[in-house]
């Protein structure tokens, strides 16, 4: 196998094709890796039947992860010999938390694969090219490195951000917490914070672009212990307002939190800071204190709720999202109920929920008295219902109240503008392109089945 066409740096044009599974952070991922390949000439197209290199940067967490790859591996080799046929060579990588998770197998179940790469090395990944380039054969690299991979990577403004009113951006990755059900701290690592200098340029470089909004991400983002201009140890807080003071930044996200991490400081800043959108992320689970300790979590239902009004207290308005896991090992009707209970108690405005599923290697996965499918069905139905209750609750709570909202873009229908609400759900107006990037009040006259509609208030429509 040849693969020179695409070594080199500065030559033509060569087409990029990302597939992206899982959670955000593997979107920022996607995006960083389209940043490190465009010295070699790599941009982006749509079809893959374009594109002189495919990456599938794939996620560990959804049940049959693996096996959805390798299909979609068979699909791709049938274009990459196409492709071949007409003299054009593609390179095909596998990066993320499955090649982290699978690594050699992937080799040897699909040896048309060029580069197997894990989630900790993708800023290598321009040397992995020339390398497969070279020997004419696979490279794999899923360490991880000593060195912090967002060193290495461009510096200059994140093309992914042009253009966008909302960004995410990559603050802390790992996990230090081992809960049972989870791949994360065997895929990702341990936990670890980019120093704040790197942050915050990062940030100026979005808001530069055009960004208004930024998500801070993390497998545990609460966690944040990132090395501060002083020389000392900045917590998600004092990151957070040291982010409030950017021009032009008007928002602030951050997901995924673990209610251990969440300390006082954090609680005060959503007190504090403005900029602080309402809206947190605070996955518990389970409400039960027998199965919040087979998985691990470190905390109870008790302890979950009282952290809930201390946040509550702070920010009045602040709305919840989690999620909930059905079927762990062991689980008993009793131990449901006390979720469903836990669910009544605290109210959430979102979340997500999925039935157990056996991640191998996880302590989780050989543990007695795993749940027959059944039940777990039966469990998921109950919960979500009470879920979606209670989230059109929430949403209806919004209707007649005048809420700002931060448009990003066009709507599906002429003439309609989109944006979101503090509490990140989607509001449609009718407006002009204007309106993109802009905060602007509205009126909530009507809550649909995944949305808010409304209609600007007279002063953001004179303004």
């Amino acid at each position: 196998m040849s693969l020179s066409p695409v070594a080199g740096v500065g030559k033509a044009r060569r087409g990029l094709h990302m597939i992206t599974w899982g959670c955000q952070m593997n979107v920022y991922d996607s995006a960083r890796m389209t940043d490190v390949l465009r010295p070699l000439g790599y941009t982006p197209v749509d079809n893959p039947a374009d594109a002189d290199m495919v990456i599938l940067n794939t996620c560990h967490i959804r049940d049959r992860a693996a096996e959805k790859v390798f299909s979609e591996l068979g699909r791709l080799r049938v274009i990459k010999d196409e492709r071949r046929a007409e003299g054009r060579e593609t390179v095909l990588a596998v990066a993320g938390c499955v090649a982290q998770a699978e690594g050699e197998q992937i080799l040897k179940r699909a040896p048309y694969v060029d580069i197997v790469l894990g989630p900790q090395t993708y800023h290598r990944l321009p040397e992995m090219v020339a390398r497969a380039a070279r020997a004419g054969g696979s490279v794999i690299d899923t360490d991880f490195p000593a060195e912090q991979k967002f060193d290495f990577l461009p510096q200059d403004a994140a093309p992914q951000t042009a253009g966008n009113v909302s960004a995410f951006l990559t603050v802390q990755e790992g996990c230090d917490k081992f809960c049972s059900f989870c791949v994360v701290p065997y895929t990702r690592g341990a936990e670890a914070s980019r120093p704040v200098v790197s942050v915050l340029a990062e940030a100026r470089r979005m808001v530069a672009g055009g960004v208004r909004e930024i998500t801070l991400l993390g497998q545990n983002v609460n966690a944040y212990h990132g090395e501060g201009p002083d020389g000392g140890v900045w917590g998600l807080a004092r990151l957070a307002y040291a982010l409030a003071e950017i021009p032009g930044l008007d928002r602030i996200r951050y997901m995924t939190s673990h209610p251990r991490d969440m300390d006082d400081a954090l609680i005060m800043a959503h007190r504090d800071l403005p900029a602080l959108m309402p809206f947190l992320h605070l996955p518990v689970q389970s409400g039960s204190d027998s199965i919040l300790k087979a998985m691990n979590r470190g905390h109870t239902a008790d302890d979950y709720r009282r952290l809930v009004d201390r946040l509550r207290e702070a920010r009045p308005d602040l709305a919840l999202s989690s999620d909930f896991i059905v079927g762990h090992p062991g689980e008993t009707d009793e131990d449901f109920e006390a979720t469903m209970r836990l669910i009544g108690d605290v109210g959430f405005a979102l979340a997500y929920s999925f039935k157990y599923s056996v991640r191998p290697g996880t302590p989780a996965a050989g543990a007695p008295l795993q749940v027959a499918e059944t039940v777990k069905d039966q469990r998921l139905q109950a919960l979500q219902a009470l879920l979606r209750e209670q989230q059109d609750d929430f949403n209806g709570s919004v209707v007649d109240r005048v809420a700002p909202v931060l448009f990003t873009g066009r709507g599906r229908k002429p003439g309609q503008m989109v944006g979101r609400s503090p509490w990140l759900q989607a509001v449609h107006v009718d407006g002009s392109d204007d309106l993109v990037g802009t905060v602007c009040p509205v009126l909530i006259t009507t809550r649909l089945s995944n949305s808010l509609a409304g209609h600007l208030i007279e002063e953001c429509a004179l303004a």
